[in-house]
């Protein structure tokens, strides 16, 4: 209970690591990875007498640090991991919603515009191919279609995965057509890839404040005073 919590799994399956021993690993390396860093960390601040200004509780402190950075190291690589991930699916999420619906309208059934989806998006985004041949290949052996889509929202962990899982189970609930509710959900997704756009570019002029006031002005400052100021220092 102190190396994992209740959503370990659930993040390594996010950051697709699925295998039997993944979690095995994770536990290994948050169990020994402290260790390895402290040693590194001794070896580094006191076999190669790094910080000798420093007196010997702030260097064994700083060991110590380090200690806590390799506790936390395998929970920063799953999350970046994690991260990069979603944001693959999520940039590819409106159009695997197109072509499966393009699929679903031609009559192909649901597994088969999966499987299709994953074949032509495998290279613009394979965690998303990866994540349609996974349901393609549970569609084919679990008996219950509920559960398969249950899974789809469960792995990504992503909202907008989970609002078109829960729209094709309350579509194939009612019997409703896949094909409305897929084009719905399809819009809905680019217009939120929209509004992200919009607003990393409405974040960019602020951003841009600080290099323009160290690297952009003093610059031009130098290039309109500069011809006075030699003025100046010629005539006196």
């Amino acid at each position: 209970e102190a190396l994992v919590d209740e959503n370990t799994m659930n993040k390594l399956k996010a950051a697709g690591y699925r295998s039997e021993n993944a979690l095995n690993m994770f536990l290994v390396a948050r169990f020994l990875l402290p260790f390895c860093f402290f040693a590194l960390a001794i070896f580094w601040v006191f076999g190669l007498d790094h910080l000798v200004d420093k007196p010997t509780p702030i260097r064994f402190l700083a060991t110590l640090c380090f200690a806590y950075v390799g506790f936390y190291a395998p929970n920063i690589f799953i999350s970046n991991k994690m991260k990069k991930r979603q944001h693959s699916i999520k940039r590819a999420w409106p159009d695997a919603l197109d072509l499966m619906l393009i699929c679903v309208d031609s009559g192909i059934s649901i597994e088969a515009a999966m499987r299709r989806v994953s074949e032509e998006l495998g290279e613009a985004s394979p965690p998303l191919a990866e994540e349609m041949v996974l349901t393609t290949a549970e569609l084919s052996f679990l008996p219950d279609r509920r559960v398969v889509l249950e899974n789809l929202g469960t792995r990504p962990q992503i909202p907008i995965v989970q609002s078109v899982v829960q729209a094709l189970m309350q579509a194939d609930r009612s019997g409703t057509p896949i094909s409305q509710a897929l084009r719905v959900l399809a819009q809905e997704g680019r217009d939120e890839r929209m509004n992200e756009a919009e607003k990393k570019a409405a974040a960019l002029p602020p951003k841009l404040t600080v290099p323009m006031i160290l690297f952009f002005l003093p610059v031009l400052v130098a290039v309109i005073l500069g011809p006075a100021g030699i003025q100046v220092a010629d005539r006196f």
